[in-house]
């Protein structure tokens, strides 16, 4: 497989610090965010005050948000149940039957939706191959559920071979586009 592949559009700390200017500016009016370890820790069902003031942001100017995850319906339906956002479960990343879903629901193009995933093997595989710019976060929190713990390690193996190549993974702050 081409490494090239595991490399996102854009490295980010967080979720958090993508912005709707910097949305508008990419022209980006859907986003369709991982849920554990990108929108909220995988042992944190319930957010956090970070994420709602986020949401609230995206909400407001105009922004559709949807998590597109590979969990089970009532791990992600009770995440998202405070927050009023659509979901997208069991999405098979990274293969693109969620996100194909989630961009049918909100009228996305490949054009004008981004996937925020903290994962290179599942979430920016999945966006390469559906076409859509991607953005690679941070893991909220450094343990993972026991499932991710093996793709943790092949994406250890992955990112060594990127580094090798294309030097070091710098996660910004702030899109600069």
């Amino acid at each position: 497989m081409e490494i090239e592949n595991y490399i996102p559009d854009f490295y980010l700390e967080a979720i958090y610090q993508l912005d709707t200017k910097t949305l508008e500016k990419l022209g980006i009016t859907l986003v369709l965010a991982d849920l554990d370890n990108t929108l909220t820790a995988w042992n944190n069902p319930d957010g956090t005050v970070e994420m709602r003031t986020w949401l609230e942001e995206m909400k407001r100017d105009g922004i559709e948000v949807c998590v597109v995850s590979n969990n089970h319906q009532k791990r992600v339906a009770r995440a998202v149940a405070p927050f009023n956002i659509d979901f997208v479960y069991d999405s098979m990343k990274p293969f693109t039957k969620g996100i194909k879903e989630a961009m049918r629901r909100f009228n996305g193009t490949t054009d004008n939706t981004i996937l925020v995933g903290d994962q290179r093997m599942t979430d920016i595989r999945a966006a390469h191959r559906a076409g859509i710019r991607s953005v690679l976060v941070k893991p909220l929190i450094e343990s993972d559920h026991w499932q991710t713990q093996f793709n943790r390690w092949r994406e250890r193996r992955r990112t060594k071979r990127i580094e090798a190549k294309y030097g070091e993974t710098l996660y910004k702050t702030k899109i600069n586009n």
